[in-house]
């Protein structure tokens, strides 16, 4: 295990992990209340048609190592009430202007054990994986890497990035512990990856659901990764892997399948891509990662 980088106080945020649904006593069920993080002081020139100012923070989905018993788990930075806790992307809504699924990987971050270039490769076989799920057609374009600082998420908690759209999914590279420990205390112990969803909001900022299907109008999402562990392409941990996941999060799956623990670890039932923590290297989309992304995406662009 790497050493770790001592924590950065947040003064202007606070977390709450959700209840996972599980009620198995080793599975931690935390305070729900979600918290609101005002973005109003990162406004500024975006690349598409609405800036930061109209953005929210809405929540974050992170995946485990289940080598302690943690499973991944969501944390909700904006309070909606009872409203239902999602988003999605919707057509010709994308700050690009198009309805194809773009994502971008920013090298700016890379990780301490593996040269950017495989890194890079290995998160673009991931994309490409979803990208050729039969049931869907997403347009999936790469933008070409050009030297820009990404990350709202990493701007706002002070990391440094930027306010400014750079795809619908950004891979926005490995970030150090105390950036994980913000999520949840020791977080960065076992927090192998985590998923923001940013949304649109209207000029009162509330949340915005333009095509009325219950789900919050996703602007884009960021994925980042933990570097206080040791990456690999292939073994444990494997970038591939984690990327897949994180990507499913990215195209707006949540996570699956009902953990145990016993003698030998933790396992799943189904074991799938979307489980809430690694059970190994696995790079191929199982039956019931197919349904949870088809059920999202088979009539797009006309849902």
């Amino acid at each position: 295990m790497k050493q770790l980088i001592t924590p950065m106080l947040l003064v202007f945020i606070a977390f709450a992990c959700s209840d996972n649904g599980n009620n198995d006593p080793w599975i931690p069920v935390v305070d729900p209340t979600p918290r609101f993080v005002d973005l109003s002081a990162y406004s500024g020139s975006s690349r598409g048609r609405v800036s930061s100012g109209n953005h929210t923070i809405l929540m974050a989905e992170y995946v485990t190592t289940g080598e302690n018993n943690e499973m991944g788990n969501t944390v909700f930075f904006k309070n909606i009430g009872n409203k239902q806790l999602a988003g999605d992307f919707v057509p010709d809504l994308a700050l690009d202007g198009t309805s194809d699924i773009s994502y971008y990987v920013d090298e700016n971050r890379p990780s301490a054990d593996i040269a950017v270039g495989i890194s890079t490769a290995a998160i673009d076989r991931s994309m490409i994986t979803w990208d050729n799920v039969n049931c869907s057609d997403l347009g999936m374009t790469k933008i070409p890497y050009d030297g820009r600082a990404t990350g709202l998420v990493s701007l706002v908690f002070g990391y440094g990035g930027s306010a400014d759209y750079a795809a619908d999914v950004t891979h926005n590279g490995w970030m150090p512990a105390s950036f994980f420990d913000a999520l949840a205390p020791g977080g960065s112990q076992f927090i192998l990856g985590v998923t923001f969803t940013i949304v649109f909001n209207d000029e009162n900022g509330d949340l915005v659901d333009t095509d009325n299907n219950g789900k919050y109008d996703v602007a884009w999402r960021e994925i980042y990764y933990n570097d206080n562990f040791g990456w690999n392409d292939g073994s444990t941990y494997d970038i591939e892997t984690i990327s897949l996941h994180e990507a499913g999060h990215g195209l707006s799956q949540g996570h699956f399948g009902k953990a145990f623990s016993n003698n030998s670890g933790v396992h799943f039932a189904p074991r799938a891509v979307m489980n809430a923590a690694y059970s190994g290297v696995q790079t191929e989309i199982a039956a019931t990662d197919n349904g949870g992304h088809c059920s999202n995406w088979s009539q797009w662009p006309n849902n």
